[in-house]
């Protein structure tokens, strides 16, 4: 959630930043009235209590003097009901504001670039250079029928469309991948966790994931459950309502999950293959730091998914998100996109985002900063994307007769 006391210290300044993100101006507008009516609350309280805050001395002077106080405690009794009933009017105000300001998204920091949608986001660098053929590579998803690796009909037998099962060596390269990752992880300091597939609503709110994207999840109502739509959620949901130790900072984790999502991208887009399906796996990065920190941790982040696409051997590229492709809860945010011969072009694999303190405030996770408890900030990376990533060695990896070759790196995990 914004910072609603710099939204109301610095109303045009915020509501500026939020318009580069593409905020509709009907719920600017909507803050600003409410921001307002609060403001009104706020003073009419005051006042309210600083007459009752008078009349209190003024009574103790009376009953020294032994004069009638009839009249005068009347007043108070009477002040002391609109009192009352202006505490009430200000707590709904300070709740509906709220309520408008978690349907708002993070602020964007100030050096992301302005834009409208991907095709206004900003390349970094490019890291490898993609292979030659001799041959018109195939896609993916010829090359997992031919080797028998993935069924994409067997999944629509079993659930629907966007859903498939993966056989063989598949199946291993998903499992060496996942063990892979998590290793190279824990090795640049980020600590394992396994954290349930389950979460509940205040988990998805702490996030950012609800109100807004309700839609977008899948429910277990008799429970009031989500399927996870990534670990993010539940591993910085664990230091909800926590007030952290500054020693305790940063706090780096790694965790696999299966992850579930409705939303499958545009209407007829990538409906074949596994680059968008309802149930992924995912290996996931999340920190928590001090504010000071986290853009070192930024960098630590962005790096390490990178280094795991260099150890594969797999041609990337860093792309700077601009304010109107920048997600919900983001602050900035850096794609990192996987060169794909088969569609020869480069596909998103991991997204490495800085929430800076949005998802804290939402979440209620603090640090004791000296005699004052702060609001850490929030990161969370893809670590990455497990099914893109079979899908970026396949096209990589593939053999003119379309047999696929295996990174080096994993032949360990697959027992080679």
């Amino acid at each position: 959630m914004i910072d609603l006391k710099l939204l109301q210290k610095e109303f045009d300044t915020v509501s500026k930043k939020l318009t580069r993100k593409g905020v509709d101006a009907a719920l600017i507008e909507s803050l600003k009235n409410k921001n307002e009516e609060l403001k009104v609350a706020k003073v009419a309280y005051e006042t309210l209590q600083a007459a009752q805050n008078s009349m209190s001395k003024e009574f103790g002077i009376f009953m020294r003097e032994k004069k009638d106080v009839t009249q005068l405690k009347q007043k108070v009794d009477e002040n002391k009901v609109k009192i009352t009933e202006a505490l009430e009017v200000q707590r709904i105000c300070q709740e509906e504001l709220e309520n408008i300001a978690m349907s708002v998204p993070n602020i964007p920091d100030d050096n992301v670039p302005d834009g409208v949608d991907e095709n206004d986001n900003i390349e970094i660098k490019k890291v490898l250079t993609p292979r030659t053929f001799k041959f018109t590579p195939k896609e993916h998803w010829e090359l997992a029928e031919q080797n028998g690796w993935i069924d994409f009909e067997k999944g629509v037998k079993l659930a629907t469309s966007r859903f498939c099962v993966v056989y063989g060596n598949g199946a291993k390269l998903e499992r060496a991948l996942i063990n892979f990752m998590l290793n190279f992880n824990s090795s640049r300091g980020f600590v394992e966790v396994s954290v349930p597939a389950l979460v509940n609503r205040r988990a998805l709110e702490g996030t950012g994931q609800l109100p807004k994207f309700e839609d977008d999840l899948y429910k277990i109502d008799a429970q009031d459950l989500f399927l996870i739509p990534t670990a993010e959620v539940p591993l910085t949901n664990l230091f909800q309502d926590e007030i952290l130790s500054l020693d305790d900072l940063p706090i780096k984790m790694t965790g696999y999950t299966a992850c579930f999502r409705k939303e499958a991208g545009a209407a007829g887009r990538d409906t074949r293959g596994m680059i968008r399906q309802h149930q992924f796996h995912k290996v996931e990065l999340v920190a928590i730091s001090t504010p000071d920190e986290s853009d070192i941790i930024f960098d630590e982040m962005l790096a390490c998914a990178s280094d795991i696409l260099t150890a594969l051997e797999l041609p990337h590229r860093l792309v700077t998100l601009c304010t109107g492709d920048l997600g919900f809860g983001a602050a900035k945010t850096v794609d990192i996109e996987v060169w794909l011969p088969g569609q020869a072009t480069y596909r998103e694999i991991s997204s490495v985002s800085n929430t800076r303190d949005f998802q804290a405030r939402r979440a209620k996770i603090r640090f004791k900063d000296g005699k004052q408890n702060t609001f850490v900030h929030t990161l969370n990376g893809s670590s990455l994307a497990v099914g893109r990533t079979m899908v970026a060695i396949m096209e990589n990896f593939q053999n003119e007769d379309g047999s696929i070759d295996i990174p080096e790196v994993l032949k360990p995990y697959m027992g080679m």
